[in-house]
Formats: C-alpha cells, structure tokens, sequence
C-alpha cells in the first residue's frame, strides 16, 4: 500500500496484548504511544524483550549495559502502563529465525495467553525503498508470526505441556509496527507525549547515538505527523495487520 494512502483503525476490542520486540527501545521507537493509548483504556499488555540490547552501547561493556538497558525499558515501559516486562536474554545482534526462536516465542505466547500480539516491522526496509531494516527486527518478526500459530499446536513444541504451558491458539491478529505495508492505524493524539517521555527514559542509549544531538521529539513526530494525516488526526502509529482470526 503506497505510505499516503487512507489508513483504517485496527480494532480496540480485545482485552489482552503481547508486544515481542528484539531490543529494549525497539518499541518506543514508534509504538509506546499506542500502547499508553490501549493502558489507558484499561487493556493489558505485557513487553517480551529477546536481547537485552547489550551490544547496542559503543562505549559500554555488554554485561554492564545489559544491566543499564533492562532497567530503562523497565522505566520506560511503566511510563505507558505496562508493568511486566520479560527478558528471554538471548544474544543481542546475532539472532537468527528458525526452530529455536520459534521455540522460545511460543512458550512466551503460551504463557500469556493474549488477543493481540504486538512487534515491530520485519520488512527488508523501513520505507519500502533505501533505509534498511536490523537483522534482529527482521529474525523477531517471522519468528513471532511463526511462533503465534505454533502455540496453538499442541503437537508442536510438546515438551512445553510438560511444563504447564496448555495450547493457545486464540490470538486473533499480530500487529507489526511502522510496516511500509501498513494499512491500519491508530490515534495517538493524546498519548503522544507519552510515547516520548518513554523513549526519553533510554538514556544510556541514546546518549549513545551519533554525535549527541538525537532530538526523540523531533524524530517521533517526524513518523507520527504522516501517520495521523492518513487517519485524519494529528499523530498516529501505522501497523501491518496479519490475521489469524479468519478461520
């Protein structure tokens, strides 16, 4: 769909979401305000972070800045109303789609059980065109597209019944953020400033970027102003919609 087309509003009448993203700041890189948006309205939604972003820090050691960045997404997350956040602690930079992956992803769907599962665009660009996309973001994504459907087969991973982790195969649609593919959305007007006070909270990080001038207002609403236009307001964040509730 080309990125000045209409978008239409993804729907807000679930109650449960897991958002699986590769990094710590991955998702407030775009999606947070949303997420303070559905909190708001009483909707649950739990992070489930793969790497703990330890290679994304130059001038800090991995061990330290696994320390550092697990605590900013905590902080951050809370500032949107989320308050579980889980770790898997794989390697960060190096994570590679297949079984593995697929494995861990279900069990995290198994265990939380959600309507709506949340991550972050998986496409080879983020514009359709020239700015390229992280081989992390990419190898999370399938996997986690993957790893929906697998954790409703009893008969895939059952190993996991062992552990208490019973079949779901209720989520009904997987969202991937900021897709060049997107052809839905949502306001995020109200919750904007929000959605910056949480990537604000990634201090260490982005402290880390470039030369120091990385101004996270500046840059959110250089993605949230385009969205909102296709939707008719002000701010918006655009998502991939994959359904799994057609059968």
């Amino acid at each position: 769909m080309p990125m000045t087309e209409p978008l239409e509003p993804v729907t807000e009448d679930w109650q449960r979401a897991l958002a699986i993203v590769a990094h710590p700041d991955d998702l407030e890189f775009g999606a947070a305000a949303a997420i303070a948006r559905w909190t708001g309205q009483g909707k649950h939604v739990v992070y489930c972070l793969v790497t703990s972003g330890e290679a994304g820090i130059d001038g800090m050691p991995p061990p330290r800045a696994r320390e550092v960045r697990e605590q900013e997404q905590r902080e951050s997350a809370a500032l949107v109303g989320v308050d579980t956040v889980e770790f898997l602690g794989l390697p960060d930079g190096v994570l590679e789609y297949g079984v593995p992956l697929r494995r861990e992803l279900a069990a995290v769907v198994r265990r939380h059980r959600p309507e709506i599962v949340i991550t972050n665009n998986f496409r080879a660009t983020w514009d359709g065109a020239d700015v390229l996309n992280q081989a992390d973001h990419i190898a999370v994504g399938r996997a986690t597209l993957d790893a929906v459907r697998d954790a409703g087969n009893r008969w895939i991973f059952p190993e996991q019944l062992a552990d208490g982790l019973e079949p779901w195969g209720r989520v009904r649609q997987v969202w991937a953020a900021s897709s060049p593919r997107s052809g839905h959305g949502v306001d995020t007007t109200d919750t904007f400033d929000r959605g910056v006070a949480s990537l604000l909270a990634h201090e260490a990080y982005l402290t880390g970027l470039g030369d120091g001038s990385f101004d996270a207002e500046e840059f959110l609403e250089g993605g949230a102003r385009p969205v909102g236009a296709r939707l008719g307001v002000r701010y918006g964040t655009s998502f991939e919609v994959f359904h799994f509730d057609l059968w």
